[in-house]
C-alpha cells in the first residue's frame, strides 16, 4: 500500500547544496567560487552594489526618445488660395463655416489662416480664426 510518507522524490531531482568555503577537498576551497581579487571576491558587499557597477554603461545603451512634443496642440491651417474658391462675398469664415465645407477635420482645434496671395473674395467677416501678418496687411488693404 502507498502512503504519503512512503513516495520518494525521483532520482536526479535532489540537487545536494553546493557547500563552499570547507577546504579544498570539498572542490570550493581557497577561493570558494569567487575567482582572485576584485570587489565581488571581497565579503560584505552587497549584491545591489555589484549590480549598480554597469549602471552607466546600461545607461549609454539604452535608446533614448530624442526631441521635443509640445503638450499644445497644432494650428490647423487653411490657405487664402482656399477661401478665394470656396467663399463668396459677404460670407462668414469662421470654423464651423470651414468644417461645414471640409476644409479642416476638427470643430475645437484653433484655425490659422496663411498665405501669401490677395483675396479676391470681398466683404468677408472673420470669426473666432487666428491670422498671420502677412494676411492681416492684405485684409487691411
Amino acid at each position: 500500500m502507498i502512503t504519503l510518507d512512503s513516495i520518494k522524490k525521483g532520482k536526479g531531482t535532489l540537487k545536494k547544496k553546493k557547500r563552499i568555503g570547507r577546504g579544498n577537498s570539498s572542490g570550493s576551497g581557497t577561493y570558494s567560487g569567487r575567482g582572485l581579487k576584485g570587489q565581488k571576491s571581497r565579503s560584505g558587499v552587497s549584491r545591489g552594489k555589484l549590480k549598480r557597477l554597469g549602471m552607466k554603461q546600461n545607461l549609454l545603451k539604452t535608446p533614448k526618445v530624442r526631441g521635443f512634443k509640445s503638450l499644445s496642440d497644432k494650428n490647423q491651417v487653411v490657405s487664402i488660395k482656399a477661401i478665394n474658391e470656396n467663399f463668396k462675398d459677404n460670407e462668414v469664415v469662421s470654423p464651423e463655416t470651414l468644417l461645414a465645407k471640409k476644409l479642416i477635420s476638427k470643430k475645437n482645434q484653433v484655425v490659422k489662416i496663411l498665405g501669401k496671395e490677395s483675396l479676391t473674395v470681398k466683404g468677408l467677416k472673420f470669426e473666432n480664426l487666428k491670422m498671420s501678418d502677412g494676411v492681416k496687411k492684405t485684409l487691411e488693404k
